[in-house]
């Protein structure tokens, strides 16, 4: 690596930890958060060291790493088990828990033990979907000590509700209700909100409309921050991506022909040569 580059890295990952109040700061300053997803401790590396302010470790797992279709079948087991990979890699971002479907719906005290649980294992805050029934049970948290980030909008532990993973808030009723999800968000002691696939507009609005942090993916530029999904913008999803992805790398494609090389060296007794052998 070139050193002028490492001494720009090395820079930047002495900056001091990332915080909630950091956060709530930020929103006041009119300054950007990047957000992100990781599942393990090479990417919660590269993340950290690009200077993103918040790695999500996201039931979204379930999908990019575990191959389900949706998130529904993630268990609170496996969100720990990434948790700790996560956690080893970041010296700043603040490692945000996604609260998996089932595990905080039955009740305020589940939602709590499940929230412990994320926390002991090195989330600093934990992320939760919906509104609504939902507010008493984030106070619930809150006043335990518990940072919570609020998710409305397309709400992926819902997408059989919804129908698919398809744009909420088009009817003013729907939008409505989603602005007054966020209140109630903010209200309940939730310091941020992330806001998917909604029309850009409504977005504004929320973001003008509450003193908390919005993050937008798929919910247009007025947001306070942004956050996207790893494997989505370093290009290592396959088929149709959603209309809100921006790919920054194809990195599917070059570790495939990367391993293609490696296959056709060892078939022709390329690989290991010389200078690979002990």
């Amino acid at each position: 690596m070139d050193e002028q580059i490492e001494k720009e890295i090395n820079s930047a990952t002495r900056v001091e930890r990332v915080t909630v109040p950091d956060l709530r700061g930020r929103k006041s300053a009119g300054e950007k958060v990047v957000m992100v997803t990781a599942y393990d401790y090479p990417a919660a590396r590269i993340a950290d060291r690009a200077g993103v302010d918040i790695v999500l470790v996201g039931d979204s797992l379930g999908m990019v790493v575990l191959g389900h279709k949706t998130v529904v079948p993630v268990t609170l087991e496996e969100i720990v088990h990434h948790v700790r990979a996560v956690r080893r890699g970041l010296k700043r971002a603040l490692l945000v828990a996604d609260l998996p479907f089932g595990s905080y719906q039955v009740s305020a005290e589940e939602a709590l033990r499940s929230a412990i649980v994320l926390m002991k294992e090195g989330a600093q805050a934990v992320k939760l979907e919906g509104g609504g029934s939902l507010f008493s049970t984030i106070r619930r948290m809150t006043d335990a000590g518990i940072p919570v980030m609020g998710h409305l909008g397309l709400t992926p532990q819902s997408v059989h509700m919804l129908g698919g993973h398809r744009t909420q808030g088009r009817e003013p009723e729907d939008a409505e209700r989603i602005i007054q999800d966020a209140k109630g968000l903010e209200s309940s002691g939730a310091f941020g909100i992330v806001l998917e696939t909604i029309p850009a507009s409504l977005a504004a609005r929320i973001t003008a409309e509450v003193s908390i942090l919005t993050v937008g993916i798929g919910a247009g530029p007025a947001c306070d921050g942004q956050v996207q999904v790893w494997h989505d913008l370093l290009g290592l999803t396959t088929g149709r991506s959603f209309g809100h992805v921006k790919r920054y790398a194809s990195l599917g494609q070059t570790a495939e022909l990367a391993l293609r090389d490696y296959a056709e060296d060892v078939r022709q007794g390329r690989f290991p040569a010389k200078e690979h052998s002990l």
